[in-house]
């Protein structure tokens, strides 16, 4: 029995228990668990089925933690819970004698870093234990990651730079709002940007620099140079990259809601005195937007995410475009949630499947790129994912910033 306990039930956990209860020859029993309960009861009834189980769980209390796995003896757990939780969801893991999968890493509460260090030192306990962990399995980080070791494997004796492009052209008809958890997309938006050149990063300043992209079946969008995580553990594991960078686009209202953000300090994550108790900003102007979860019915648009990569094959100069595009109401049609949680709740889905098969099983800790990609491409495709792979000649840095 496959049994697998997914944390989390936000938008990213609905698709994710949708995608694993249309294949029971894989995940034949599916428990579905978080703070709210009511949450995971909502998703476990429109999905209709019996296999699917809730229960509530506070990720932040071990003990509490480790009872439930203990009590329904999953055979992994598929974390999409907040990034803050990681760790505390990795030693429950341990200590049970489970697998785990997540799709971002970890990030300090206190403090805006987006880094793999902390899940990395697990690599020894988790291999000693016998146990596997599989980070970042979402869209960016994830299929971005697939996408490069796939390129690497099919059309490169050697990469020589990697351009990772990220389009939301979907429109919910808010001012503002995010379509993720805003804690972790206004902290990624505003911090420092950072790029991967000649064996050292290149930090700049948030929105310094931008390129106009034609996305296809999308058009031209401003993109942003931001840092995002998977360029971390890419030039970590893929060796003789040159260059490295993630570029992200966003709506005129979106930067100008941002600036504003900024301006008042509603992005701070330190503390501050309100009326004789302690508030973080950031937490007030997350209970004041709407719910990522909610965006779903509303939202119209593409989505178009993918990674330039040139480089050389039988000493020739190489380039590739691999990307997909993905529809918010197609996807809401299917699971109840818009494109940005489908694209990565399908990789999750993906990767957990991955494990169960045995495909990609091995103890330790260890990021998307390190196994076979052909296996993963395969199911990006079959469970609505299509990708395009094609010679291109695009020159990033011959684009125009305006």
């Amino acid at each position: 029995m496959s049994r697998v306990l997914i944390i989390g039930a936000g938008g990213v956990g609905r698709v994710v228990t949708h995608k694993c209860a249309q294949l029971p020859e894989v995940f034949s029993d599916i428990w579905l668990a978080s703070r709210t309960l009511f949450k995971c009861d909502r998703i476990a009834q429109e999905i209709g089925s019996s296999r699917v189980s809730t229960a509530q769980v506070d990720v932040d209390n071990p003990t509490e933690l480790v009872a439930l796995i203990r009590r329904i003896q999953p055979r992994m757990v598929i974390n999409v819970a907040l990034p803050y939780q990681d760790l505390s969801i990795m030693d429950a893991c341990l200590e049970t004698g489970i697998d785990y999968l997540d799709t971002a890493n970890y990030e300090p509460p206190d403090v805006a870093r987006f880094e793999y260090k902390w899940q990395w030192a697990y690599q020894q306990r988790f291999s000693d234990a016998g146990i596997m962990a599989l980070l970042g399995s979402g869209f960016d980080p994830g299929v971005t990651n697939v996408f490069i070791a796939y390129a690497l494997k099919h059309h490169f004796d050697r990469i020589d730079t990697v351009d990772i492009l990220d389009c939301n052209a979907g429109d919910h008809g808010y001012p503002f709002a995010t379509n993720f958890n805003p804690e972790i997309n206004i902290r990624e938006v505003t911090a420092n940007g950072r790029y991967f050149l000649d064996g050292a990063w290149i930090e700049t300043r948030p929105m310094e620099i931008s390129k106009v992209f034609d996305f296809p079946a999308i058009g031209p969008r401003k993109m942003y140079l931001l840092y995002h995580e998977e360029m971390e553990s890419l030039i970590r594991h893929i060796p003789g990259i040159r260059r490295m960078r993630f570029w992200m686009t966003f709506g005129d209202s979106y930067l100008r809601h941002l600036e504003m953000i900024r301006n008042l300090g509603l992005d701070a994550i330190d503390p501050i005195e309100f009326e004789g108790r302690k508030i973080v900003p950031l937490k007030f102007l997350k209970a004041l937007l709407p719910d990522p979860a909610s965006l779903g019915a509303r939202t119209k648009g593409k989505t178009n995410i993918g990674c330039i990569v040139t480089g050389e094959k039988n000493h020739r100069p190489v380039s590739r475009y691999i990307y997909n595009v993905c529809d918010h109401q197609v996807c809401y049609r299917e699971t109840n949630a818009q494109a940005v949680s489908y694209t990565t709740g399908v990789p999750a889905m993906i990767g957990a499947k991955m494990m169960l098969e045995g495909r990609w099983k091995q103890a330790g800790v260890w990021n998307m790129e390190q196994f076979d990609p052909d296996p993963f491409m395969e199911d990006l495709s079959r469970f609505g994912l299509p990708w395009q792979d094609l010679a291109c000649d695009i020159d990033i840095d011959a684009l125009p910033d305006s």
